[in-house]
């Protein structure tokens, strides 16, 4: 597995929904399991195979996030150079008349709604390493764009 970038926040909000899993829904799911076994012939019991089910998903859940969780980088905003863009960088662009501000995240923690793109879309790569005031030229699935950077925060 790759090393996945993340924020501090997004490293808690993930150690969070891990604890869940290994805890509290573990307890919920061997609960499922033992109403269902109750029903008695296992062979054909719905119930019993559904929690089966979810039992794996969450044991599934749980060893993805221990091995993302394991690769992850931090995203450490206070020690980013502001005068190049880096994965964390929060970017203010120009496509014409229309401004937008982006961070740049890792893959795993990019939500577009929210203004974090992944380091590894189009935009973001091409951003990656760049100086404010430059423009770019980036291929999009709908054309290519020029882009110029107005700003570079944390």
């Amino acid at each position: 597995m790759n090393e996945t970038w993340l924020t501090k926040e997004e490293i808690k909000k993930r150690e969070d929904q891990l604890e869940y899993l290994k805890g509290e829904r573990r307890l919920e799911i061997a609960e499922m399991l033992k109403a269902a076994r109750a029903f008695g012939d296992l062979s054909e019991n719905a119930e019993y195979d559904a929690a089966k089910n979810e039992q794996a998903k969450n044991e599934y859940d749980i060893q993805h996030l221990e091995q993302e969780l394991f690769h992850a980088k931090v995203i450490d905003e206070s020690t980013l150079n502001t005068t190049v863009v880096n994965v964390g960088s929060v970017v203010t662009l120009q496509n014409g008349k229309a401004k937008t501000t982006y961070q740049i995240v890792g893959s795993a923690e990019t939500n577009p709604a929210a203004g974090k793109i992944s380091n590894l879309s189009p935009i973001g790569s091409a951003l990656l390493g760049r100086s404010a005031g430059e423009s770019v030229d980036v291929v999009t699935p709908g054309g290519t764009v020029q882009l110029k950077i107005l700003k570079i925060g944390k």
